[in-house]
């Protein structure tokens, strides 16, 4: 019994790894890979590099705050140097720090009580931020240093934005002074940095510090100090050059620094304060922050058609935080395409080899992108075939309104890059004075949505030209117009003329064949539109004489009768007072205004009472 209960679980578990199987094997039949994106496409066949970056987007985030800009702007603004700050560093120690300093900088580092309270109060309230600025500064000392090397001027400058940015390209001050040098834009403009509606170069670090030291060099040419130098660099050489003055001709900046404005007496013992620091960070347990990239470490490409930092984001993989901070040039995350100009994106290295490797994929998907964009004045237009009403489809671009609810650590620039909107127009959307944003509030947002619409489509008539109406003909109703009076008084009774459509008619020809318009047509025949069907009656003239065939016929009008007719001897009208040529030729068969024009050498068909006409007609 035993043995066959045995046998029977054998068979059984056996029985169903096996229908296990069968499932997991069907599964993997019925598996359907999904759709792809026409960008996640365009990523597939990328050739990419082996070495791939991790970025830290929170580092990223990091260097782009404001805060410690705003933080050191109001410590050089706010404190004052002669209030004793308590903090645990000996005066004779700072003594021999500044001292060791001065021996190899060609600023005059000299201890005083306002300098030893600014880097009391740095290292008491802003140790934080300067393991911050620390890491930040990382990747942009060395293009500072290369810049002011070429203007040989100090190194030591380098600080001089840390304490104007705090190393912020973005930074704009309450007057307008823009990037880590802090250019106002008349300054900026005449050191050739390039502002526009795309572009500001203040905030290009190459350009901006290139600017920054000839600066630099040129106001040492002026007053041959540098603490001077960076007196003037912050109030401007005039306030410098005046406080000199009140100061008796001292040229010494502790000597004139009662006279400077407010703001420059704190701006020097700042930067020395800043320059302290950095030098003995160590000896002071500041740890600076890691720096992800460094300038070594990244490198430039040409870009040959517009791109958003969305569309690089999407296709490399680089957060568009990493783009800003790497190209804060750029004003409104755009990189533009003049053809007349230049322009260059910076990447990591290795997402550089990943874009020249695709460049044609790349530009493609923006071409993709430009075409999906709603075009102004769109009208669909087909060709149809006479006497039938198309339709065709269409994608465009309609508006449409979704709303987002505000989740914890959400900010405009964040929601505006997810909808690839401005953050401006979120604003005016939500009627946002700020760019601060409530956790929980729904935020309206309208993009663009391709959509598909059935548009229909006139058709478009043939024209088929009519066959020329003979002269003898033609002299034949002129004639009879001519009589119209006498008929009239013979046959009273008026009547309108009908016509029967022919294939290859349309209005305009049928118009043009009884001298009449197109209005009058549809008028007469209550038609809505132009289009006309084969064999329809239409009216052509309301109540006229009916021109019989006989009438016009050739047993009326014989050539001969004609011929005499050209045989006559040449008239002369006498113009009358309400004459025109219309009315002259009216009178004569067979003459036209051309005619009379002609033959009396009129060229503007301007006539006078009085004047005589040839009629040779």
């Amino acid at each position: 019994m035993n043995i066959k209960n045995t046998a029977a679980s054998f068979f059984l578990l056996l029985s169903t790894a096996m229908f296990s199987q069968e499932i997991v094997e069907n599964n993997e039949i019925l598996k359907v890979e999904p759709k792809l994106s026409y960008l996640d496409s365009i990523k597939k066949t990328f050739v990419k590099n082996e070495i791939a970056s991790r970025v830290d987007s929170l580092w990223m985030k990091e260097l782009t705050h404001l805060d410690l800009y705003n933080n050191i702007t109001d410590d050089i603004k706010n404190n004052n140097i002669d209030d004793k700050v308590d903090y645990e560093l000996p005066t004779e120690l700072l003594k021999e720090r500044l001292a060791a300093m001065d021996a190899k900088s060609p600023f005059n580092i000299e201890y005083n009580q306002g300098l030893e309270n600014m880097i009391k109060s740095f290292l008491k309230y802003r140790k934080k931020s300067f393991e911050r600025l620390m890491g930040i500064s990382e990747y942009y000392f060395p293009l500072f240093e290369e810049a002011l090397a070429k203007q040989n001027v100090p190194l030591e400058i380098k600080y001089l934005a840390v304490v104007e940015s705090a190393l912020n390209p973005k930074a704009v001050s309450r007057v307008g002074a823009t990037g880590l040098w802090q250019f106002m834009y008349q300054t900026g403009k005449q050191y050739k940095l390039k502002i526009d509606s795309y572009i500001d170069e203040r905030s290009d670090a190459l350009k901006s510090s290139e600017a920054a030291a000839q600066y630099m060099s040129n106001m040492y040419k002026i007053f041959g100090d540098w603490d001077l130098v960076l007196a003037s660099y912050n109030s401007g050489p005039g306030n410098v050059s005046k406080a000199i003055r009140r100061s008796g001709g001292q040229q010494n900046y502790w000597n004139i620094r009662k006279n400077l404005p407010k703001e420059t007496q704190g701006y020097v013992p700042a930067f020395i304060a800043t320059m302290y620091i950095y030098e003995y960070h160590k000896e002071h347990g500041i740890k600076p922050d890691r720096a992800v990239i460094k300038h070594f470490a990244t490198d430039t490409i040409r870009i040959k058609k517009q791109m958003s930092f969305k569309q690089i984001s999407d296709l490399l993989d680089v957060p568009v935080a990493q783009l800003q901070l790497l190209n804060p040039s750029y004003k409104l995350n755009v990189i533009p395409f003049y053809h007349d100009e230049n322009h260059f994106l910076r990447l990591p290295q290795d997402k550089i080899a990943v874009f020249v490797s695709n460049e044609d994929r790349i530009y493609g998907y923006a071409e993709h992108e430009l075409n999906l964009r709603e075009k102004p004045f769109q009208i669909a237009k087909a060709i149809a075939a006479r006497d039938t009403m198309n339709y065709t489809t269409k994608r465009i671009m309609l508006p449409k309104t979704k709303y987002y609810k505000v989740k914890r650590g959400d900010n405009l620039s964040e929601i505006a890059n997810k909808y690839d909107v401005a953050v401006s127009d979120i604003k005016k959307w939500n009627k946002l004075r700020s760019n601060a944003v409530a956790y929980g509030k729904s935020l309206k947002i309208i993009s663009k949505e391709s959509v598909v619409r059935t548009v229909r489509i006139e058709p478009k008539v043939k024209t088929v030209p009519l066959e020329p109406i003979s002269e003898s003909l033609r002299a034949a109703i002129s004639e009879v117009k001519a009589n119209k009076e006498e008929e009239l008084a013979s046959n009273p009774e008026r009547k309108n003329i009908e016509y029967v459509v022919q294939k290859g008619d349309n209005l305009g020809n049928i118009a043009k064949k009884f001298d009449t318009t197109l209005t009058d047509l549809q008028q007469w025949n209550n038609l809505s539109d132009h289009n006309i069907v084969l064999g329809a009656i239409l009216i052509v003239a309301k109540n006229e004489i009916v021109i019989s065939a006989d009438k016009v016929s050739s047993s009326s009008f014989k050539k001969k009768d004609i011929a005499s007719v050209s045989k006559k001897e040449a008239a002369e009208y006498c113009v009358k007072k309400g004459d025109s040529l219309f009315s002259i030729a009216k009178k004569y068969p067979g003459v036209t205004i051309s005619d009379i024009k002609k033959w009396n050498d009129i060229r503007d068909g301007y006539i006078k009472p009085g004047m005589k006409l040839k009629i040779n007609g």
